[in-house]
């Protein structure tokens, strides 16, 4: 009887054998696409593994992002609602307005949208000022604070017509997410996405391995072309950002502003990260706590961490000498591979 059920079965065992072989085979075979391209006014990257390029979807979706977030494109959703025109939100909108309010809470508002208007008053933003003094930034502080703007009905309402949001500290993560999303639907299994240094992956690389991603020593670099890097993580089937004061800062009588403005006093933090690299389940998530830990601090943004087992990071700090050191989670440890 077993032997009648083996004559029976192998016939099967061949079958799914070959055709393991052909689909293998076939993926072997299927070429790396490579996309590249301007939004949000950064380079984006992409890199995925499908038979045919798929730049029209890509751009297509970019656009999406780029007409619900983008404050710099005067017909987008979030400039309509910044100036106060009637809007219909959308869900791109909405998703992000809702993971922001949900992140501002729990990072006791180190997170904050709403904080555009300090951040175009020290000249980093979408309107242009430079170096506010006192008055003027406690005057916008009391514009500011992510309590004061809430999402009903599907109307945002505000409590000061003034306040104006600015989602360029989770939106270039929400758009890595949204790209990572179609080439799925598109049944891309191997991709990396990465938008202005946010990035998603899934499968592998070209190489037949895990995606290594850089992560860039913090060295003063506003024109972006150092290329050194601290260390080199294993990243797959996650998503990854990273956020530091060492590119976007401007000097003036030999002091330097960097672009991270704390919502509560209304200054560049002065705090002892260099550099904030998250690891998260998705982008947008990865951003916005990359950007709260660099107001927070060290200190404080472990104690976050410390609720959030889901989150990975790796921050490159200044000690009290001066010389730089790196903390990372201990779940982190298993994905360093330099």
């Amino acid at each position: 009887m077993n032997r009648k059920k083996l004559m029976w079965q192998l016939p099967f065992l061949i079958l799914l054998i070959v055709g393991t072989v052909l689909v293998i085979g076939q993926q072997r075979n299927t070429p790396y696409q490579h996309d590249s391209g301007m939004v949000f006014g950064t380079e984006y990257h992409i890199t995925y593994q499908h038979g045919s390029n798929l730049h029209k979807k890509i751009e297509a979706e970019l656009r999406k992002v780029d007409m619900s977030l983008s404050p710099f494109n005067r017909q987008s959703t979030i400039s309509k609602v910044n100036n106060n025109e009637p809007a219909e939100l959308g869900h791109m909108f909405t998703d992000v307005f809702s993971m922001a309010m949900r992140i501002s809470e729990d990072t006791d508002g180190a997170f904050d949208i709403t904080v555009a208007p300090l951040v175009n008053a020290w000249g980093f933003g979408f309107r242009k000022g430079i170096s506010p003094d006192r008055h003027t930034i406690d005057s916008l502080k009391a514009i500011v604070g992510y309590r004061k703007v809430r999402l009903k009905d599907g109307k945002i309402i505000k409590q000061d017509r003034r306040m104006m949001l600015d989602c360029s500290s989770i939106a270039k993560g929400y758009g890595s997410d949204v790209v990572a999303r179609m080439l799925e639907r598109e049944g891309v299994e191997n991709y990396m996405v990465e938008i202005g240094g946010e990035i998603v992956t899934k499968g592998i690389s070209e190489k037949r391995l895990p995606w290594r991603i850089g992560v860039t020593k913090p060295t003063d670099d506003s024109l972006g072309v150092s290329r050194e890097y601290q260390t080199i993580l294993n990243v797959t089937n996650k998503a990854m950002a990273t956020s530091g004061n060492y590119r976007n800062f401007y000097y003036k009588n030999g002091k330097k502003y960097a672009h991270t403005i704390d919502p509560k006093t209304g200054y560049p933090v002065q705090h002892n990260i260099l550099s904030a690299t998250v690891l998260a389940d998705n982008c947008a998530t990865a951003d916005a706590y990359a950007t709260a830990f660099m107001v927070l601090g060290l200190n404080k943004a472990t104690s976050v961490l410390d609720k959030h087992p889901e989150l990975m990071a790796y921050f490159i700090y200044s000690d009290e000498k001066g010389n730089n050191q790196v903390w990372f989670s201990n779940s982190l440890k298993d994905k360093i591979a330099k």
